[in-house]
């Protein structure tokens, strides 16, 4: 299906990801609240087609709410990372999930106490790999 990657993760468009980032960070919000909170000023229909278009997708769903319709997020960020993530790994770093943490650990300044979580996470799956 368009709009999804393999595994049936979701794939958004950046209009579409800004979009629910919005309802993912408020949990819920009506066309004129999304328009008020993003980057972009964006024309009230140009919105609410984004809004509509997810709800063709099946990653968001609205309830009436006076004149309007409230809109909630049915996919979790989570999924949407993860396919993301999927994503950048294969067509930026060739299937290579080490060039992806090369790159991220030594462009931004990333503090001690970070890196060592990372290190534990690292260290938690090699030894459920039996390394």
């Amino acid at each position: 299906r368009k709009g999804e990657a393999a595994l049936g993760q979701p794939v958004f468009t950046e209009r579409e990801l800004d979009v629910m980032s919005i309802l993912w960070r408020r949990g819920s919000a009506t066309v004129a609240e999304v328009r008020e909170e993003l980057e972009d000023e964006l024309a009230y229909t140009s919105v609410l087609s984004a809004l509509q278009t997810l709800r063709a997708k099946g990653y968001v769903r609205h309830e009436q709410e006076g004149r309007a319709y409230r809109y909630y997020a049915t996919v979790a960020p989570e999924a949407a990372g993860k396919s993301a993530l999927s994503r950048i790994i294969e067509k930026i770093f060739h299937g290579s999930a080490e060039s992806l943490l090369a790159q991220l650990v030594s462009e931004r300044r990333i503090p001690a106490a970070e890196l060592k979580r990372m290190r534990k996470l690292l260290e938690k799956r090699l030894k459920e790999q039996g390394e």
